[in-house]
């Protein structure tokens, strides 16, 4: 006889969401087993502007379309660039990459202490052009630093997850940006 593994889940996660093609199916997932996830847009390294905005109100539409709390992070993209100074010429994957992931990661890790979420996660985890060791240095980096938080540590592009995010991005009509956020991915990507 086969010995099923118990698997336990947290009842209530922050879920720090990039976009929300990127967190559709991960929050699908979550809610089909009954975790409660908050959605946190934090991304001060979208340029320009008028992107940023476009991705929130997206997020923010996905998120009211399924009745979820969902909170804004502030948006100072000059503070950001600060942070990442002298790993502007940074490859994707490389350095500047990690930093961003660190400073948005510690952002949802406050964040969940705040409101007395233990379990913070991020959507950054489902996409294939982002290393997941990188997340997870960033998230167990946010974890430290935050007592009383704990970084979800999920590579959320197994289980068929990749495949729902490509249908629900087409059933919800989301917008789908074609780089990653930051105007050095645009100019990587030009």
């Amino acid at each position: 006889m086969k010995k099923e593994l118990l698997v336990t889940y947290p009842s209530r996660v922050l879920l720090h969401a990039c976009c929300a093609p990127c967190s559709s199916a991960i929050v699908e997932w979550m809610l089909a087993h009954d975790i409660q996830p908050t959605i946190f847009y934090f991304n001060p390294n979208i340029w320009p502007l008028q992107e940023y905005e476009i991705r929130k109100t997206e997020s923010k539409r996905h998120a009211e379309s399924l009745s979820i709390d969902w909170i804004d992070g502030d948006y100072d993209h000059e503070a950001w660039l600060g942070q990442i100074c002298g790993l502007e010429r940074e490859p994707e994957r490389g350095r500047r990459c990690e930093q961003c992931f660190t400073i948005r990661l510690t952002a949802a890790a406050h964040q969940a202490q705040r409101l007395g979420i233990e379990m913070f996660a991020t959507t950054l985890a489902s996409s294939r052009w982002k290393s997941l060791e990188q997340i997870n240095r960033a998230g167990l980096a946010a974890q430290a630093a935050v007592p009383g938080t704990t970084f979800w540590a999920q590579n959320w592009r197994k289980g068929g997850l990749q495949e729902r995010r490509n249908q629900l991005l087409k059933e919800y009509a989301f917008y789908n940006q074609r780089y990653c956020g930051c105007e050095f991915s645009v100019k990587e990507k030009e």
